[in-house]
């Protein structure tokens, strides 16, 4: 890694821009070798039997992925960082570390759509039960912890509808109770919030998102503290879970610019979602930096700053069928931004939100709820876009 005696002196873009490696182990060479490898040799029998080597195999870890965890380490405070092949990865392989029959786990209900998916279908065919909890609930979870309550899984703000969870709450009961607490911290990154700091056990990532930040890579990043470093890092090996090489050197060359590449994000869909306030035909902006939204004190208390995802709600209509239209009207009416999953990457994307899967937290029903990735386009072009989608919706009748 590169050479400081106080790295935590350090400005957050300075320590991406120098975190991860050392270029005078690598004769001089400011980004890392992309190292392809299955096969690692060693120099003799002993040595093989003993098997003490540093690197042993391609899927344990090569100088490419030390990199890149190393990196996430510093700006995470972990113990450590397994790399997984998809955000969704990295969601499953902690979760099947710590669970198993008998084993009871409280999941938000705000949960991003795959992580319930999961949930639902392997872990409960593998005996494990699971409870989802409102995201409001705060210390309030205390109530529903049971005897083998083992993981409490959090994810703030929650996927698509943004609710604001009391995290510092939310551990200390769950620690006082031997739970451990993951969360997925996706949509905030460690620039945004460092959830070991605030007590959390396991840190997971869609680096797929902003750390790559070009919408052309897919991978996770799971961080843990020390008390559960190692059988994060067990499991991660006997599921044989690995990212590819060249993915990783990505994020790792994403990690240089994702500080400033953020800062955009975050000033053009703060401003948008402000002009989008009152609005004709916009029934309310879910964005947590909004004083207006019922989760903005919990943010400002937690928070460093917002990305760029947010959502909107349209006016409604009589139906779920003109609700619909309505949502149609606006996304194909779209110019600039896209209609695609996924976010974090330089373009402006636009979704249709589904909350049918919820069973706590009903979320928005007053019309349709449109998910928007402000991506690194000119914010006024992408307000004229917004507009369009507008007067689109306007014209459907109710």
């Amino acid at each position: 890694m590169a050479k400081s005696s106080d790295r935590s002196a350090w400005g957050i873009n300075t320590r991406l821009a120098h975190s991860g490696n050392d270029p005078h182990e690598y004769h001089g060479f400011v980004n890392p070798p992309v190292v392809h490898a299955s096969t690692v040799l060693f120099p003799d029998s002993a040595t093989i039997e003993s098997r003490n080597q540093k690197y042993q195999y391609g899927t344990h870890a090569t100088p490419t992925t030390d990199a890149l965890a190393d990196a996430v380490n510093e700006l995470e405070g972990s113990a450590g960082t397994i790399i997984a092949p998809s955000g969704l990865a990295a969601v499953t392989v902690p979760l099947l570390a710590f669970l198993k029959a008998g084993d009871h786990a409280l999941i938000v209900d705000s949960v991003y759509h795959p992580t319930r998916r999961f949930c639902d279908s392997m872990l409960g065919d593998l005996g494990v039960e699971i409870t989802y909890y409102d995201p409001l609930v705060g210390a309030g979870i205390e109530d529903l912890l049971r005897p083998n309550t083992t993981v409490v899984f959090t994810e703030s703000p929650g996927s698509n509808t943004m609710e604001i969870q009391d995290i510092p709450a939310i551990v200390d009961v769950a620690h006082k109770r031997d739970a451990v607490v993951m969360m997925d911290n996706t949509w905030a990154t460690p620039l945004y919030f460092k959830p070991l700091d605030f007590g959390v056990d396991i840190s997971i990532h869609a680096a797929t998102k902003y750390p790559a930040g070009h919408s052309d890579v897919l991978l996770g990043l799971v961080s843990a503290n020390e008390q559960h470093w190692e059988r994060l890092e067990k499991a991660k090996t006997h599921l044989g879970i690995c990212g590819s090489p060249d993915d990783v050197y990505l994020v790792l060359r994403g990690l240089r610019t994702m500080g400033v590449r953020l800062e955009q994000h975050s000033r053009s869909a703060l401003n948008i979602a402000q002009q989008l306030e009152g609005r004709e035909g916009v029934s309310a902006v879910l964005h947590p930096a909004l004083p207006s939204f019922p989760g903005h004190e919990l943010w400002k208390r937690d928070f460093k700053g917002a990305s760029g995802l947010f959502s909107i709600v349209l006016d409604g209509g009589p139906s779920r069928a003109v609700q619909r239209k309505k949502a149609h009207a606006f996304l194909d009416a779209l110019q600039i931004f896209g209609l695609g999953y996924s976010w974090g990457g330089f373009e402006s994307l636009a979704v249709h939100v589904w909350l049918e899967d919820r069973t706590i937290a009903e979320g928005p029903t007053a019309g349709p709820v449109i998910r928007l990735q402000i991506g690194l386009e000119d914010k006024e072009d992408l307000l004229a876009d917004i507009e369009r989608g507008l007067e689109a919706a306007k014209l459907v009748a109710g």
